[in-house]
C-alpha cells in the first residue's frame, strides 16, 4: 500500500506527535539507568500522581495486549474468572494472550452500544463458591468502548457497586482513556474512580510506542514488580517510554490531542450523515465513527482514506480520527462521497 497523507484505518497507522517524538530527542542524550530507575520514569511517575491522585503507583510497558495481560494477572489465579463484554478487546482482538497467560476463563457479558448491561453483569456473576465453575474476580470495563461510545460516570459508579458487592475487582481498559474523558469534560482521576488498575493507552494517543498500567489499589502494586518482569514487559531502556507520558501529561497535551480527534470524528460523521446512502450505526461519543457504507464505493473511499470493514454482514465500517487528520482531509474524504452519489455508483 502506497503512503497516505492520513488514514482513518486505526491510530496504530499515524506517525508519533511532533511533541512526543522531541521528547524522545531529547531523553537519546547521554546514559541513565535500566528498567526504570532513571530520572525520566521519575518525572513520569511523579505527574501520574498529580493527575490520578497520590494513592496511584504506574508501571510502563511496551504494548496494549502486554498492558492488559500483566494487569490482570495483578488481579487474579488461574482458577478464577474474568468478566468483560462480548465484544471488549480482550475478548476480540488480543488472541488467547489473557487466557493463555492467567489461566483464567472470560466470561462474556452482553451489551448495549458496546456498554456492558448491569443487569446482565448480575446474572452472569454464577456458581460463587462451585468448586466446578472458575469463580469470578475481576470485572475489565472498556472505556470507551470497542464503539468508541462512552460510559457516564454514572454507569461506571453502577458497575463498580455490581463487581464491589460481588467482591470482584475492578479493572479499566484505557487504550483511548483520554478521548474518554475529553467526551466526558472530567479528569483523568474521574474517569479513573472506582477502578484498582487502569491499562492506560499511549500509542492511539500519538506515541511511538508505550502504555502505562496504574494501580489505584496499592495492595495489588506492591508484588506486582514480579509479574511485570515475568509477563516479559519490563523494558530495559524504560526511558524511552516514560519520557512521552510526561510530555503527552504536561501542558494538556493529552486534552488537546483527545480534543482535535474527537471534533475530527464528529466532523467525519456530521458530513457523512447528510448522505442517505450512509447510516451512522453508533453514538459518536469519541474519536470513532461506524456507518454502513454502500460495497460499491469501498474502494474508491479507500483509496481516498483507508478504512476497516468492521462487520461485512452488515457493510459496517470503522473509521478512526488519529491525531494528525485534519479537516481538510475529512472534506476531501465527503467530497469523493459526494461524487460516488453523484455518478450514482
Amino acid at each position: 500500500m502506497k503512503d497516505t497523507h492520513s488514514s482513518l484505518a486505526s491510530e496504530n497507522y499515524a506517525g508519533i506527535h511532533p511533541a512526543i517524538l522531541d521528547a524522545i530527542i531529547q531523553c537519546n542524550s547521554g546514559h541513565q539507568r535500566s528498567y526504570g530507575n532513571d530520572d525520566y520514569s521519575d518525572k513520569a511517575r511523579a505527574i501520574i500522581k498529580e493527575h490520578f491522585g497520590n494513592e496511584a503507583e504506574v508501571h510502563f510497558v511496551l504494548n496494549g495486549t502486554g498492558a492488559n495481560v500483566f494487569a490482570l494477572s495483578t488481579m487474579t489465579r488461574s482458577y478464577n474468572a474474568i468478566l468483560c463484554s462480548d465484544m471488549a478487546h480482550v475478548f476480540v482482538s488480543e488472541s488467547t494472550a489473557v487466557e493463555a497467560f492467567t489461566g483464567c476463563r472470560l466470561l462474556l457479558v452482553k451489551t448495549k452500544d458496546g456498554k456492558i448491561i448491569p443487569q446482565e453483569l448480575e446474572e452472569a456473576i454464577t456458581r460463587v463458591g462451585d468448586i466446578h465453575f472458575p469463580q469470578a474476580k475481576v470485572l475489565t470495563i472498556t472505556q470507551p468502548t470497542e464503539y468508541g461510545t462512552v460510559y457516564t460516570l454514572e454507569e461506571m459508579k453502577e458497575l463498580v457497586a455490581i463487581a464491589r458487592n460481588n467482591n470482584l475487582y475492578v479493572h479499566i481498559d484505557g487504550a483511548r482513556l483520554f478521548n474518554a474523558a475529553v467526551a466526558l469534560q472530567c479528569s483523568l482521576k474521574e474517569v479513573a474512580a472506582g477502578a484498582d488498575a487502569v491499562s492506560l493507552g499511549g500509542t492511539k494517543a500519538g506515541m511511538m510506542i508505550g502504555e502505562a498500567v496504574i494501580f489505584l489499589n496499592k495492595d495489588l502494586y506492591n508484588e506486582s514488580g514480579y509479574l511485570l518482569k515475568r509477563s516479559m514487559q519490563l523494558a530495559s531502556k524504560m526511558r524511552f517510554i516514560s519520557c512521552q507520558f510526561e510530555a503527552m501529561l504536561s501542558n494538556d497535551l493529552w486534552k488537546k490531542i483527545a480534543t482535535h480527534t474527537n471534533t475530527m470524528a464528529k466532523l467525519l460523521a456530521n458530513g457523512l450523515q447528510q448522505f442517505e446512502e450512509i447510516r451512522l450505526t453508533q453514538p459518536v461519543d469519541t474519536n470513532a465513527v461506524f456507518a454502513t457504507i454502500p460495497p460499491a464505493w469501498y474502494k474508491a473511499l479507500q483509496a481516498v482514506m483507508l478504512f476497516y470493514v468492521w462487520d461485512e454482514a452488515i457493510n459496517e465500517a470503522r473509521m478512526m480520527c488519529s491525531f494528525d487528520v485534519q479537516e481538510e482531509d475529512i472534506k476531501a474524504f465527503i467530497d469523493a462521497v459526494r461524487s460516488l452519489k453523484n455518478e450514482g455508483k
